[in-house]
């Protein structure tokens, strides 16, 4: 331990560890809507969101079992081939309906603020908008910090309607559930049917399954409890948190973390599609789009990120919704950070939050 804090106040003073200013984006172009759904897939590099799936990985055994097989449906000549074979919705949809970041091949680029690279630490400043070096493991301590949901929840025009559904089963404590009593089903934690089929199914397949303490939830039970839920409940702000992408790069395991990848894709034209057709939600919509950290660039590092693996602090973000203004893959040279996003969320519905804002006048951000 001693030799990490060592090396740490070393690192922090040399010239790269003094990152360059945050850049803000034009408030005029992200104006709020009426809801917010906010999708987090961890873990998930840029190179595989911009640039599809990496060939040397894809035709690595060590990494890939059937590479031929993957190669058919995830490879192909070009990056922009790949890409759209991964996440079609994402490069059919999004790229032409909203905004993407992240891509530094065109030199848009996107960090964690907070000096670690993995998840607690990722999602606390996302949610927080702000940094703390106490918060330094994935152990389940609770957040003392403020987040934007529980403070949009605190909100008249949003107490009561904002919810959170992840797989990673440490999400109640980095958004102190304890604290706050936000309506939070995270992990293997069941919901209360309230005469729902839906709900009394998926908590019987929890229950058949789990036959061993699993901190992260399979990814399609998530996702069909966020669907349920918000068609029973019709809350203005959710939190959807994938997690099945890490799991399965930590594991080494290449094809499962681009099969991963491509289910959360299809769940977000899933739900994308379910809310432009239900009265509320349609054309009342945002979506934000992102990763908590990025992994190692280097082939032989893919599977693991922190402080001392280069590319873990790369994230990206994706948007679309009535008021984001369709521009596509950004190309401004900007730099974003993590700590921006709570911000953005609360002016995506009209609201302020944080001391890191991302839109260029926060004053511009009204109610509806």
């Amino acid at each position: 331990m001693k030799l990490f804090l060592c090396c740490l106040v070393f690192m922090m003073t040399l010239p790269s560890a003094h990152p360059p200013p945050p850049g803000k984006l034009d408030a005029s172009l992200i104006r709020p809507s009426g809801r917010l759904v906010i999708i987090t897939l961890d873990g998930v590099r840029w190179q595989e969101l911009y640039k599809g799936a990496d060939p040397e990985l894809l035709n690595d055994t060590e990494y890939t079992s059937d590479t031929s097989s993957m190669n058919l449906m995830y490879g192909g000549q070009t990056e922009e081939i790949r890409r759209q074979r991964l996440m079609p919705f994402l490069w059919n949809v999004i790229s032409r309906k909203g905004q993407l970041y992240g891509n530094r091949s065109l030199r848009s680029h996107m960090n964690v603020s907070n000096i670690y690279s993995f998840s607690y630490p990722g999602y606390h400043e996302m949610f927080t908008g702000n940094t703390d070096l106490a918060i330094s493991s994935n152990k389940k301590k609770h957040n003392p910090h403020t987040n934007v949901l529980e403070y949009l929840n605190g909100q008249e025009l949003f107490s009561g309607k904002v919810a959170a559904f992840t797989s990673w089963d440490v999400f109640p404590y980095i958004l102190g559930q304890k604290r706050n009593n936000l309506v939070i089903n995270s992990g293997y934690e069941n919901m209360e049917d309230k005469g729902s089929a839906t709900f009394a199914a998926v908590n019987e397949v929890q229950t058949n399954i789990l036959t061993e303490h699993v901190g992260t939830r399979k990814d399609q039970l998530t996702f069909i409890t966020a669907k349920e839920y918000m068609a029973k409940e019709q809350p203005s702000v959710v939190l959807l948190g994938l997690g099945e992408t890490d799991e399965f790069a930590h594991s080494g395991k290449y094809d499962l973390y681009l099969e991963s990848l491509s289910k959360a894709d299809q769940m977000i034209a899933e739900l994308w599609n379910w809310i432009q057709s239900t009265p509320g939600y349609r054309n009342n919509t945002s979506l934000l789009i992102t990763t908590d950290h990025g992994r190692g660039s280097k082939h032989d590092q893919w599977t693991s990120h922190g402080f001392f693996i280069k590319g873990s602090s790369q994230t990206w973000m994706a948007l679309m919704g009535p008021g984001i203004e369709p521009l596509g893959e950004m190309k401004n040279g900007k730099q974003l950070y993590q700590q921006q996003l709570a911000s953005l969320m609360a002016g995506l519905v009209g609201e302020k939050f944080g001391d890191h804002d991302m839109l260029t006048d926060s004053s511009r951000v009204t109610r509806r």
